[in-house]
């Protein structure tokens, strides 16, 4: 909220103290620097062994909630006067389904909550960025204006993009976690070299993918789901980047967000442009998880909460940097807008919620009997790095 607010004040829409002409390429190489580090990051802190058997809310809401958003938020789309074709709907629906838990940080780090709330709001973010990519590839790719691909050539650009990334993806990470736990094993790593090893795995995948002609996002966050899994043991090295140089990237895109990227979209803003940014929050993702929590045993008003804390934010942004640059499709301008202005509203609202939120809901959870809240699940780090304490 802080960096937006700055980004509007200072910006184009404010006292136009910053102003700073951004070439397209130069934010472009912004943009996929910081993807490829949020992609490995997330993707190494999850446990893909206790994923299935014992986070079972985010894997629902990965499996069932996150494809029903993206087709009510397509069906939606299309509904509305917005003026998009079928797969700018289902662009649209896709660019606003990664969350981002780190916008709100009350959620996920309150002592107050069971870890297996604040874990599911946690959990999900760390992986649905990865998961939208290749579908934001692909509907980005049929929307583009001009595409006179055959069906063979399409189901080989499918292909490419689904097979090579994440086989790179998987050979690299997983052989680099490998040697650099046996390393450390017996001492002959320390911790900055690890770092600096974690560093170039990262981008030794995006590189190696993108030069035989796999997508090196989905190769990155692939490798980082490997490494994170034949690692076997925290890894702080890995979150030290991600507080530090990291977290300045993160803070960099929300500012340039308030003080450049909406102002350049601001003509695009509509009413019925505001109404979609609203719905996907409130309504849209609402009614989706609402579905994949049936039969969990959770009581209505954690259907609420972790309806509601799926914040959108970098991911997103990011998105629709890449998608813009690369893409030529008719209606980009709205698609973008109404992206951009989803995440404007996400973050003040979401910002504004999370702590009285979080007090809300603790409130109500120690006057309730209801256990499947409170059921013991592996902590699992943050984006910043800490550890969430068990609880039974």
């Amino acid at each position: 909220m802080l960096f937006l607010g700055f980004g509007l004040l200072l910006g184009r829409l404010g006292l136009e103290w910053f102003e700073i002409e951004i070439e397209l390429t130069a934010l472009h190489f912004l943009a996929e620097l910081t993807l490829v580090v949020i992609l490995f990051h997330d993707a190494a802190r999850i446990p893909l062994r206790a994923l299935r058997r014992e986070h079972t809310l985010p894997v629902r809401m990965l499996l069932v909630g996150m494809p029903l958003m993206i087709v009510l938020g397509a069906i939606m789309a299309s509904w509305l006067p917005l003026g998009l074709s079928f797969w700018e709907a289902c662009l649209l629906a896709t660019l606003l389904s990664p969350t981002d838990a780190a916008l709100g940080l009350p959620v996920v780090e309150s002592k107050a909550l069971p870890v297996r709330m604040r874990q599911a709001v946690n959990v999900e973010s760390g992986l649905n960025d990865g998961i939208a990519l290749p579908l934001v590839l692909v509907f980005a790719s049929l929307a583009t204006t001009g595409d006179e691909r055959t069906a063979t050539e399409w189901a080989w650009f499918v292909t490419r993009q689904l097979s090579l990334g994440p086989l790179v993806g998987v050979l690299i990470g997983g052989m680099g976690g490998w040697i650099i736990c046996r390393l450390y094993t017996h001492g002959w790593m320390g911790e900055r070299a690890e770092g600096i090893a974690v560093l170039s795995i990262a981008a030794l995948s995006f590189s190696v993918a993108d030069s035989v002609g796999g997508n090196g996002f989905i190769s990155a966050f692939s490798a980082g789901l490997m490494f994170g899994h034949f690692l076997k043991r925290p890894a702080p090295f890995v979150f030290k980047f991600a507080e530090t140089e990291g977290q300045l990237l993160t803070l960099s895109i929300f500012f340039l967000l308030g003080a450049v990227l909406l102002a350049s979209q601001i003509s695009n803003i509509t009413p019925w442009v505001v109404l979609y940014a609203l719905l996907s929050l409130v309504l849209i993702r609402m009614l989706a998880i609402g579905i994949s929590l049936l039969g969990t045993g959770l009581h209505g008003w954690s259907y609420v909460f972790l309806g509601w804390f799926g914040p959108r934010g970098l991911a997103t942004l990011i998105f629709v940097v890449l998608v813009q640059q690369d893409k030529a499709f008719e209606h980009s301008s709205t698609v973008g807008a109404t992206a951009l202005l989803t995440v404007v509203f996400s973050i003040v609202l979401h910002g504004l919620t999370a702590a009285p939120g979080v007090r809300l809901y603790a409130r109500f959870l120690d006057s309730s009997e209801h256990k499947a809240e409170r059921q013991a699940v592996p902590e699992v780090p943050t984006r910043k790095g800490e550890f969430s304490r068990v609880e039974s």
